[in-house]
């Protein structure tokens, strides 16, 4: 009996997304990765990680903007 072959794995795909800092907001990230003896990418991803892990597949009904989401002025205003 011939022995099978192993299924080379799908490459992972990465997606560029990139976006402007000030000056004042680039040298703030850069002194704060210094202090934490971290990388801008490792911080940024790290921060934004509960975004990008949880809502791949839907996003709970609680987190979509309602039509009347700001009750300042309604007449019913308790």
């Amino acid at each position: 009996m011939a022995a099978r072959r192993k299924r080379k794995p799908k490459p992972t795909v990465f997606k560029t997304i990139s976006f402007k800092l000030s000056v004042r907001q680039r040298k703030s990230l850069r002194n704060y990765c210094k202090a934490r003896k971290t990388t801008p990418t490792k911080l940024i991803k790290k921060m934004i990680n509960p975004y990008i892990n949880n809502y791949a597949e839907s996003v709970p009904e609680e987190y979509y903007i309602t039509e009347h989401q700001l009750d300042l002025f309604e007449e019913n205003n308790a």
